[in-house]
């Protein structure tokens, strides 16, 4: 059995249709009517068009990553640069110098002014060491330090830097007390996460660089706000009431460190002066055991007249002279028997 040819009928019925007053058939020219160098210089058109592709422009704060099929072949500065177009070589540009920014338990709506924010719950309530709630909201600067490993070690970089932010924070959170973190500890919990979080990305190799991590917002949950202000004020009025007390404690103390001087030399004078006396009375002492040693009868009766001058100041006084039984001289004293020197020993 024949087939019929049906390309034949096709032209046959075709060109029945042209005599008939049809549309006139449209060819695309066919290449090889067309002169050969014509068909050199296409191709060479479009091959340098595809060569041209590979020139790029690196910024001022970018480096250019070049790859050859997948792997880093060399890094680029600023300034215009050529690598053999996709898909032999693409390039990265990254920005080393920028300083990058990512807001953690809030997200910028409009930046304003005013600006307005979105709170994220879950990422802003975390967990004290006393067990009690707290609101933190923060913001993590980094910069790149190295484009390769943060290129091709880590992947999806924005969020593998939050989770790991939100997680350095949370430890250095759950280790410190509710009061430290709202009062005098935040520069101490901005520094220890910023310390953290670095070591938690040179571990993953992300060639980043923290450049601070900074509190912006920390307060108790909206629920026990009142409780917290209340705690707040009573701290505070313990705090003047300690600081009124040290005022006290500043005033007196030089009032009677004073005081205590003041006794202390005048217990030294005493001193001194006690001392005085008993060198002169010792001093008295020896040059009367010395006389009395020379002529011993004669310096015990001086020393007698002497205490009994002492004791009776104001009495009229005799000495009596005896020998054998009888009274052989009075000696009056005081009534200038010794040269009219007043009363006389």
């Amino acid at each position: 059995m024949e087939w019929p040819d049906l390309n034949i009928k096709r032209g046959e019925k075709k060109r029945s249709d042209q005599g008939a007053g049809g549309p006139p058939e449209f060819r695309l020219p066919s290449l090889e009517n067309l002169p050969s160098h014509l068909i050199f210089f296409v191709l060479a058109g479009i091959f340098l068009i595809w060569l041209a592709t590979g020139f790029f422009t690196v910024g001022p704060d970018e480096v250019g990553v070049i790859q050859r099929f997948g792997k880093v072949t060399e890094i680029k500065s600023p300034g215009l640069h050529y690598h053999f177009p996709i898909p032999i070589e693409k390039v990265e540009r990254p920005k080393i110098k920028e300083i990058k920014r990512l807001e953690i338990g809030f997200r910028t709506i409009d930046p304003g002014p005013p600006a307005r924010y979105r709170e994220i719950p879950l990422e802003a309530l975390m967990l004290t060491g006393d067990e009690n709630i707290v609101n933190m909201k923060f913001i993590v600067q980094y910069q790149i330090q190295d484009p390769r490993f943060y290129l091709f070690n880590i992947r999806n970089q924005e969020k593998t830097i939050r989770d790991a932010a939100e997680s350095a924070l949370r430890e250095v959170i759950g280790k410190n007390k509710i009061e430290d973190i709202l009062t005098v500890g935040k520069y101490q919990v901005q520094q220890e996460t910023q310390k953290l979080l670095q070591s938690i990305l040179d571990l993953y190799e992300s060639g980043l660089k923290v450049a601070t991590v900074e509190l912006q917002d920390v307060h108790p949950p909206d629920e026990v706000m009142d409780a917290f202000k209340d705690v707040a004020s009573a701290k505070e009025d313990k705090n003047k009431l300690i600081n009124q007390a040290y005022g006290y404690r500043n005033d007196e103390l030089p009032k009677a460190r004073g005081e205590a001087a003041g006794i202390k030399a005048d217990a030294e004078a005493s001193r001194d002066e006690i001392v005085r006396y008993a060198e002169g009375d010792t001093s008295r002492f020896l040059q009367n055991y010395a006389e009395y040693k020379k002529a011993k009868e004669i310096t015990r009766r001086r020393l007698y007249i002497e205490t009994m001058e002492e004791v009776l100041p104001k009495v009229q006084k005799y000495i009596l002279e005896k020998s054998g039984d009888r009274l052989i001289e009075v000696l009056p004293l005081g009534q200038g028997i010794l040269g009219g020197l007043g009363e006389t020993r």
